[in-house]
């Protein structure tokens, strides 16, 4: 019997080690579970802890509220009771409003649906960062959800795992904290597995709409692009036919000056084209561009004048062909005189390289500089072309001024020689240009022969010598003719050439003279 007793007791002793054993490893478990959800970064608790807190500062309220109204209907009131529960009170309302936003629905901002902005109308190819925009934050959003529902199913693993643990824990311990522990985490799981319905119904609905707004943004950016390729290839071939007519004018065209201009036209007419391909192409309403662009050229017209005017000059040179690259032209602007040549013929302004000319030498006294004149004084200053339609010389002329008894008509006959000798070259030249202008002009007179003409002057005879020479040159004929007549006049006893001379003479007191110089003879 004893032995009996002795085993019954000692089984006991196994059965509570083995129940102390299972304990200890509950707790480590319990422990374990407890750490992790403690963790900063778990935001469903948080959100439910806070959820809780407002349910007991509601409760602690509406408790204070009712001792509040029992102690202000008895007859003997305490007041000072009464006052420190107004005061409490007036706490438990201020922190209650803290808490608001979790006294519905906690987890709201978790597991609400998030907004769809509206669907941008991606027209052209820079509405097309918007498009992509508006991919990527719906993909943010939904993966967001996601990431929501990720970190909720963990948290419910984590007290299933602890409700379990609880549950093992009070059939070894039967106590009213661990009851109340599992109830706490019972209705948190429930609280908890509610939002997670609500979470992956959200999810399922948000896809679907998101799904179907990148579905109407990618076809919206993949028709751009196509439009876009298509745009591309139709002012590519805008740029290679432009490239062939310049190939084309470069061959049949001789004149190279007409080759510059009509290169500067298919420049000017293949940006155009390509403007235009890109403004019909992009614009959804042509019509409005065209108002407002009447309306800002009106405007625009009044105050940039000069603007306006330069380009419409532009097209007057580019049409009228009266100005091209590389003619000789003279400028004035007021007492300003500019001979150069045409370097360029932009849509403002046409530049010149000035060149040493006799105007050079009476007037400007240097040369070399770009100058720069807007096309508007096509229409408002005298502008001269010394090499229009081919002509490739001008008319210039020397003066000569001899004494009144010299041989003027001799005089005249060398100068006049001298100069048809020495133009003959540009006469030729002249004669057959003038031949091909009259095709285009009325000529009456093609008379391009040296001519000579004398004025009287104070001083003398002028004698005035006209040939054709250079246009681009014409400082070198002149020198060079100036030179063989001076030469020639001096070698004739019977031509002076007339030229104003002072002289400053010293007159000794004791000598006489006739008040010229001359001494007179002694008697």
């Amino acid at each position: 019997m004893a032995l009996r007793v002795l085993l019954f007791f000692c089984f006991l002793f196994l059965q509570a080690e083995d129940k102390s054993q299972e304990l200890l490893s509950i707790q480590k478990q319990m422990a374990l579970v407890d750490k992790k959800l403690a963790k900063d970064d778990n935001v469903w608790l948080k959100k439910f802890e806070n959820y809780k807190i407002y349910n007991q500062i509601y409760t602690e309220k509406e408790s204070v509220r009712q001792e509040l109204r029992r102690l202000k209907n008895k007859k003997s009131k305490d007041l000072l009771k009464i006052s420190t529960l107004e005061h409490t009170l007036k706490a438990l309302e201020s922190q209650q409003k803290m808490f608001e936003s979790y006294g519905v629905n906690p987890f709201k901002d978790l597991i609400e649906r998030p907004n769809i902005p509206n669907i941008p109308n991606i027209a052209n190819p820079i509405a097309i960062i918007d498009g992509i925009s508006f991919i990527k934050s719906m993909r943010l959003k939904h993966e967001s959800l996601k990431n929501n529902q990720t970190a909720l199913e963990e948290v419910l693993r984590l007290l299933d795992q602890k409700h379990q643990l609880l549950n093992q824990w009070h059939a070894l311990d039967k106590s009213a904290k661990l009851s109340d522990e599992i109830y706490q985490t019972q209705a948190k799981r429930l609280e908890l597995q509610g939002a997670q319905n609500i979470l992956k119904t959200t999810i399922g609905i948000f896809q679907k709409d998101s799904d179907e707004a990148i579905s109407i943004v990618k076809s919206q950016v993949k028709n751009q692009l196509f439009k876009l390729v298509y745009v591309f290839l139709a002012a590519l071939l805008s740029v290679v036919f432009a490239w062939i007519l310049k190939i084309i004018s470069s061959k049949y065209i001789e004149n190279n000056e007409r080759v510059y201009t009509v290169n500067k036209a298919i420049n000017f007419v293949n940006v155009s084209v390509i403007i235009l391909i890109f403004l019909f192409s992009y614009l959804e309403n042509v019509t409005y561009l065209v108002t407002v662009l009447g309306f800002a050229s009106a405007g625009l017209a009044i105050a940039m004048k000069d603007l306006f005017m330069s380009l419409l000059g532009w097209f007057i040179i580019l049409i009228g062909g009266s100005v091209h690259v590389g003619d000789r032209v003279r400028i004035a602007k007021g007492t300003d005189i500019f001979i150069g040549d045409v370097l360029d013929i932009s849509m403002l302004h046409i530049t010149i390289l000035e060149d040493v000319t006799f105007t050079t030498y009476t007037n400007n006294r240097r040369a070399g500089r770009i100058i720069f004149v807007p096309n508007n004084y096509i229409f408002t200053t005298m502008f001269a072309n010394y090499s229009h339609f081919g002509m490739k010389t001008v008319w210039d002329g020397v003066d000569f001024c001899i004494t009144f008894d010299s041989d003027f008509k001799k005089a005249s006959k060398i100068a006049l020689n001298i100069a048809t000798e020495l133009s003959k070259e540009y006469t030729d030249i002249t004669y057959k240009q003038l031949n091909k202008m009259r095709d285009r002009y009325s000529l009456r007179s093609l008379s391009v022969k040296p001519r000579c003409f004398l004025m009287p002057e104070n001083n003398g005879i002028k004698i005035s010598v006209w040939y054709q020479t250079n246009s681009y040159a014409t400082m070198s004929l002149r020198s060079k003719i100036v030179a063989e007549i001076v030469e020639a006049f001096l070698k004739e006893e019977n031509i002076h050439i007339a030229y104003t001379t002072s002289k400053l003479l010293k007159v000794d007191a004791d000598a006489l003279g006739d008040g010229f110089g001359n001494k007179r003879e002694q008697k």
